[in-house]
């Protein structure tokens, strides 16, 4: 197979996909070919439900579950609601101090109906962890520093416990092999390492643990039979993770299917090996220790992201520090092109 390199059409130096993944040239080309065909009133709506389920095919595939236990959305925090929206009154939830606001606000409102809340520091979480706790909310790789959360300690303790666990992949899915089996609940945004379009979300988990989840969003697309759920009574749910679906945004779709294949094709032991590779490569250039995590995060003087950019190196600052990211669309001359600006 090709250098993953040759999918992508940029001529930058881009280390920011932890903000927003680039397209394939294949994807791009279908999120335009989606709009011209609606500019000309040719837009099909059976190709668009074929763009759908490419989509949530490719990504069961990818992570290792069923394709009836993944649902489709535009946004992690609209799925991360309506698992809130099912807690009883007086449910504690336990969070990890400094996640991403979309897993958090959430639970935070929740609070308003009684839900009791905890955050603690992301290495600690599992020790946290009692039997007053019913579910825990955690982000597989933090977006502020890629800190890869000890998922296995955290399925085992709230195994122990007989607590849920709801893990966000969006930082994750993509790039890190996941242990989707073990999980109860599964968010992911799709426009970062899954190198698709804005507007398009999954939410995934266990039979059990998605049968708790209020339909509170149900349209027409959640029915049993979508073309058939357009009018009227009764209610006639999907009977699988589709009740939880919310119409898509074609042109979305379109463009994260052939993105998602791409990386099945790729495979996710060879995109593991060669983001992390990179982001070591980086590590060691900066006399740092090497990591296990695609993302690295950095002090750098003021002024340094204008620097980089100055020279067509994308990166981003989160937390105050500089955040570096590396995925299939980035290769070793972009790694030492960023060290020679920052050491030079």
């Amino acid at each position: 197979m090709e250098s993953p390199r040759a999918f992508f059409s940029h001529q930058n130096c881009y280390l920011n996909t932890a903000s927003y993944g680039l397209p394939p040239i294949a994807a791009h080309r279908a999120v335009l070919a989606v709009e011209h065909d609606r500019a000309a009133g040719r837009l099909g709506f059976a190709e668009m439900d074929r763009c759908v389920e490419r989509s949530r095919s490719a990504f069961a595939r990818l992570i290792g579950l069923p394709v009836h236990r993944v649902a489709i959305g535009s946004q992690v925090s609209s799925a991360v609601g309506l698992i809130a929206a099912g807690l009883r009154p007086g449910a504690e939830v336990l969070l990890a101090e400094g996640d991403f606001t979309s897993l958090l606000f959430p639970f935070l409102v929740a609070r308003e109906r009684g839900v009791r809340v905890r955050a603690v520091p992301l290495a600690g979480l599992a020790d946290a962890i009692g039997p007053g706790t019913d579910l825990v909310a955690v982000s597989a790789v933090q977006s502020a520093d890629g800190a890869l959360a000890p998922l296995d300690l955290i399925l085992d303790a709230a195994a122990a416990h007989g607590a849920r666990v709801l893990v966000d992949a969006t930082q994750a899915a993509g790039w890190l092999p996941l242990p989707a089996a073990r999980i109860d609940l599964l968010v992911c945004g799709g426009y970062k390492w899954l190198l698709g379009p804005r507007g398009t979300a999954f939410l995934a988990g266990t039979e059990e643990a998605l049968a708790e989840v209020p339909a509170l969003a149900a349209g027409w697309y959640a029915g049993q039979d979508v073309w058939e759920s357009l009018y009227g009574t009764p209610l006639r749910l999907a009977e699988d993770a589709r009740r939880l679906d919310v119409s898509p945004a074609w042109h979305s779709w379109a463009g994260l299917a052939p993105a998602l294949e791409l990386l099945d094709d790729l495979g996710l032991s060879r995109i593991h090996d060669h983001d992390v590779a990179l982001a070591n490569r980086f590590r060691a250039g900066l006399g740092m220790a090497p990591g296990d995590s695609a993302i690295v995060s950095l002090e750098v003087p003021d002024g340094t992201a204008g620097h980089l950019a100055a020279h067509d190196v994308v990166a981003a600052v989160r937390a105050g520090r500089l955040r570096c990211s590396f995925h299939v669309s980035t290769t070793e001359a972009d790694v030492d092109r960023v060290l020679e600006l920052l050491t030079g």
